[in-house]
């Protein structure tokens, strides 16, 4: 079996579960966008975010810790689940409770500390999921994770098509969220119990105190993350409001199915070429090389296109009420460039021993993006916001950078010749787009030739590159 074949076939499960999962996922976002109106959407993307926020707490780490320690030694799984499901109970409620008195203190109305209270539990339920999947992974058992998120989508969808058909409201969308968790947390148990083990619960207080020390640097990591991705939603919603929120969110959800290019390249491509080059320095540095090389020439035609006609966009996606939404998603879109080079770079520092380089880089992120996010968010609104995740993208950048190059597995100085190439035929593409002004639909066509041609005059494309293009799509 070639390797490929071989990488295919233990992440096929959980590719496919992205795959459906993103297309599901973009689905009953239009959908509830158009439904809702900017103030609602936007008070439950706030929901959503303040919520995530506050679940790092009902974890800390231990499903990262769970799953190691049980890739190490999968005969303790009745003693880590059976003492992981009770720690993670009390970890929530605690959290629950907190959630319950910071909402009392906010001066919210009613509808939304309600919607923020049903969030709570969905991420409570999809919390204890993610346990459970980390026990699947350990086992390598990883297609029971990838049919929960399966479910979990499917029912966000079904429920998303009939809340709006009988026109239930926005209490609803959030029951439709917390029902999808619940019965895939059902379904992961389930699986657990007849698959893995079945839990015998138990309270150990020394397990509790090594499991929530040792998982520590983990859950330190998940908080720096969460914060940086989440803070920016719910400070628009205490500075300005839900509208802005909306207006904000509905830009960002658009981006995010972008960042399902990275996820699905992160499933296939760069695990294989770690698997090829994991014994030699040299080979893990061409990896890195490739794997940001490759990832620019992907997403750059996309945040070309969009920044041009970001309007259209807007408009086909999200409806005529969101068009304020056009100026943050040209500014959003080029951040998942830096969100997909900093990706590729996390994978290079995490595999050559600089987790704790990483972690630093992540929580000095996220007090940047809280301080630009304070000042920017209060003068320029949703415009700050965007503005602020953009730079905070580009200094992460910088300092993950810094670190690489002072490293044996610096990459190659032709790496910038070749992302300058790339460049080139993104800049021949803009020029072409902004001369011939056509309309998105006519421009599609012209824009996927003119920048092919672009690729192919700069000779982008090295032997290896074709070699590997080749080995992908299986010839």
């Amino acid at each position: 079996m070639s390797k490929i074949s071989e990488i295919f076939k233990n992440t096929s499960w959980l590719l496919t579960s992205q795959i459906i999962t993103s297309v599901f996922g973009f689905v009953w976002v239009v959908i509830l966008m158009r439904y809702l109106g900017v103030s609602d959407f936007g008070i439950m993307n706030f929901a959503i975010s303040f919520t995530t926020i506050m679940s790092i707490f009902t974890d800390l780490g231990i499903s990262t810790y769970v799953t190691r320690d049980l890739s190490r030694s999968p005969e303790l799984s009745q003693k880590y689940i059976g003492n992981a499901i009770p720690l993670k109970i009390f970890l929530s409620t605690l959290t629950f409770i907190v959630t319950l008195a910071i909402l009392f203190i906010m001066d919210y109305d009613i509808l939304t500390k309600e919607v923020v209270l049903v969030f709570a539990l969905q991420t409570i339920f999809l919390n204890m999921g993610w346990l459970f999947n980390g026990v699947f992974q350990a086992f390598g058992k990883m297609k029971y994770q990838a049919i929960g998120i399966i479910i979990n989508s499917s029912l966000i969808l079904l429920g998303s098509i009939l809340l709006t058909y009988f026109n239930l409201g926005l209490m609803a969308v959030a029951l439709t969220y917390m029902a999808g968790s619940l019965i895939t947390l059902i379904y992961l148990y389930i699986n657990l119990r007849d698959k893995i083990t079945i839990p015998k619960f138990q309270i150990n207080f020394n397990f509790w105190k090594k499991s929530v020390k040792e998982a520590v640097p983990f859950g330190i990591t998940s908080i720096f993350t969460t914060i940086y991705y989440m803070i920016d939603t719910v400070m628009i919603s205490f500075i300005v409001g839900s509208f802005a929120v909306g207006i904000y969110s509905s830009a960002y959800k658009i981006i995010t199915v972008f960042t399902t290019i990275y996820m699905v390249y992160n499933y296939v491509v760069f695990p294989l070429m770690s698997k090829f080059y994991k014994n030699s320095e040299d080979l893990l540095k061409i990896s890195y090389e490739k794997s940001v090389k490759y990832l620019v020439l992907i997403m750059l035609p996309f945040a070309i296109g969009i920044t041009i006609y970001s309007q259209d966009i807007i408009v086909l996606i999200c409806g005529k009420n969101y068009i304020l939404a056009e100026s943050v998603l040209k500014i959003l879109i080029w951040n998942v460039l830096f969100v997909m080079v900093n990706g590729a770079s996390t994978n290079l520092l995490n595999s050559s021993g600089n987790e704790l380089a990483v972690t630093k880089i992540n929580g000095l992120a996220c007090l940047i993006n809280v301080i630009l996010n304070i000042f920017l968010i209060y003068y320029l609104s949703y415009i700050g916001a965007s503005i602020a995740t953009v730079i905070t993208g580009i200094v992460v950048f910088a300092l993950m950078m810094y670190i690489i190059l002072k490293n044996s597995y610096r990459p190659n100085k032709n790496l910038i010749y070749e992302i300058f190439k790339i460049c080139i035929s993104g800049l021949i593409l803009a020029v072409v787009l902004l001369i011939l002004n056509l309309s998105m639909w006519l421009a599609l066509p012209i824009a996927i030739i003119v920048y092919l041609a672009g690729i192919y005059l700069t000779k982008s494309l090295d032997s290896t590159d074709k070699f590997i293009i080749r080995e992908i799509i299986g010839k």
